[in-house]
């Protein structure tokens, strides 16, 4: 509605940027169908190897005998929530390139993003802690051919996107330990991330 900047924009074709949670929510609006089931049979399945996914900042596993009573409760909590099997899905015309930094997608069912509707790229972190990539993002593109890679950062872990970086020193312990950035990974390369992030958006969205 302002003069200034209506004739400078497309409202009819624009990109979505999503990150963790909010990449769960660019899947879903790239044709992704998921369900509160599947997020259950994922927890079911791989809660020792995922457990952050399913219980977030909740509590941790330690490698003591608590482990076993943490992991028996975080599964009676989400058996008795999470149990409707309706998939889900939502798309917006308007929407005509995705990118899905770090994506919560356990809960997906993977053939639905073997075709997404529209171009989809994803931004990958191999040392992501909270959301452990062979159950997320690599699941998702061993599935879609078409997808792109527009940056993978095999050092960077999942607060790696977050910009400026979590102040550590107010933050929680478990939140430390799946938010801090992994030795390794090197915060200066993030700058080009970003460029890639803005080429595919430019390529799919202006030429």
């Amino acid at each position: 509605q302002d003069a200034r900047f209506a004739p400078l924009l497309v409202l009819d074709k624009v990109g979505m940027y999503g990150m963790s949670a909010g990449g769960h929510t660019a899947l879903s609006l790239a044709g992704g169908r998921w369900s509160f089931a599947k997020f259950r049979d994922h927890c079911q399945a791989n809660i020792s190897e995922d457990f952050a996914t399913c219980v977030g900042l909740t509590t941790s596993l330690n490698g003591d005998l608590l482990d076993g009573v943490k992991k028996s409760v975080a599964l009676f909590i989400i058996r008795n929530r999470f149990d409707d099997a309706t998939l889900l899905s939502h798309t917006d015309p308007r929407i005509a390139a995705i990118v899905a930094g770090v994506p919560a997608s356990a809960d997906f069912e993977v053939a639905s993003l073997a075709a997404p509707k529209v171009p989809l790229g994803f931004v990958t972190a191999g040392k992501d802690k909270w959301l452990v990539p062979k159950f997320h993002s690599d699941r998702i593109l061993a599935a879609c051919k078409q997808c792109e890679v527009v940056a993978a950062m095999p050092n960077a872990g999942h607060g790696a996107l977050l910009s400026p970086p979590p102040p550590m020193q107010v933050l929680p312990e478990i939140a430390q330990d799946l938010l801090g950035d992994p030795p390794g990974f090197d915060r200066s390369t993030m700058p080009e991330v970003d460029r890639k992030i803005t080429a595919f958006f430019h390529r799919h969205l202006l030429q």
